[in-house]
C-alpha cells in the first residue's frame, strides 16, 4: 500500500515537531499542511529531514489543511493517513488502520480512541463525540463509534471525489456521511488516545461558534439524506454500482 502521512497544523508549536519526527519513523512521505499559524510552528519543523511542508498563507480550516495534503500525496500516494499535530495520537498506530482494510476494498478507516471515558479526557471531547455520532448517524452516515477522531486512512484520489462542502472541523463529519451515501465503506480500528495536562492542552474549539457550526453542517446534510439521497442511490442503481 502506497501511503502518506498527512499532518493538519494551526498554531502546535510545542508538540508539531516530536509529531513529526515520529512519523517519519514509518517510512512513508511526511506531509505537513501549516494552516496559517502564527506562532513558531514553522520554525519547529522547518529544518526537519525528510518532512514536505505546504503552507496555507492564512488559516482556512482543518478541512481547507486536508484537502490540501490529501492532493499534495495524491500523486504519490495511493492511501493517506491523517493524525493530528497536538500529541494526542500515536503515529506508530497507523499499522492498525492499514491493518483493517479487507483485501481488495478501497474504505475510509477512523480510529477509534480508546480510553475516552477516564476524568483526564476533556468533558467537551466526550460530548462532542456522542452529539457528532448520532447526528452522523441521523444524516444517513455511518454507524461508526467515533466520528471525530482526526486519525484516519483515507483512499486516494476516491476522497477527492466526494462532494464535501465544509472546510473546518466539520469536514471529518461530513466526509464520512458523504462516503456512506456514495457507497464508499467506513470502517474503524482501535488507536490510542494521549491528552496534555489540563493548562498545557491546545484547543482551537470555539465553543458557540463551531456548535452553530457543526449545527448548520448537520441540518443540511439531514435534508440532504432525505431530499438528494434518493437520487443518488436511484442514480448507482443505474449505474450498477452497490450502494
Amino acid at each position: 500500500m502506497r501511503c502518506a502521512i498527512i499532518i493538519p497544523v494551526y498554531n502546535h508549536e510545542a508538540t508539531v515537531a516530536e509529531v513529526v519526527r515520529r512519523s517519519l519513523k514509518l517510512g512513508y512521505p511526511v506531509f505537513v499542511v501549516d494552516d496559517g499559524s502564527t506562532d513558531a510552528t514553522y520554525g519547529r519543523i522547518k529544518d526537519i529531514l525528510g518532512v514536505i511542508i505546504v503552507r496555507h498563507s492564512e488559516n482556512r480550516g482543518k478541512g481547507a489543511a486536508l484537502l490540501t495534503g490529501f492532493a499534495a500525496a495524491a500523486p504519490v500516494a495511493g492511501w493517506a493517513i491523517t493524525l493530528d499535530a497536538d500529541g494526542q495520537h500515536r503515529p506508530e498506530d497507523a499499522r492498525r488502520l492499514l491493518a483493517a482494510v479487507p483485501e481488495g476494498q478501497r474504505p475510509i478507516v477512523t480510529g477509534r480512541r480508546e480510553g475516552m471515558h477516564g476524568a483526564h479526557v476533556p468533558w467537551a471531547s466526550r460530548f462532542g463525540r456522542k452529539f457528532s455520532n448520532f447526528w452522523v448517524r441521523a444524516s444517513g452516515g455511518p454507524a461508526v463509534a467515533d466520528t471525530q477522531s482526526g486519525m484516519r486512512l483515507y483512499p486516494l484520489p476516491e476522497t477527492l471525489k466526494l462532494p464535501v462542502r465544509a472546510r473546518r472541523f466539520q469536514f471529518e463529519v461530513e466526509v464520512l456521511v458523504k462516503a456512506r451515501w456514495y457507497g464508499m465503506p467506513v470502517l474503524e480500528a482501535p488507536v490510542r488516545v494521549v491528552y496534555a495536562p489540563m493548562g498545557e492542552r491546545i484547543s482551537h474549539y470555539r465553543g458557540f461558534v463551531d456548535f452553530m457550526r457543526n449545527s448548520a453542517a448537520f441540518t443540511r446534510l439531514i435534508f440532504g439524506r432525505f431530499f438528494f439521497l434518493p437520487f443518488i442511490r436511484f442514480k448507482q442503481k443505474g449505474c450498477k454500482v452497490t450502494p
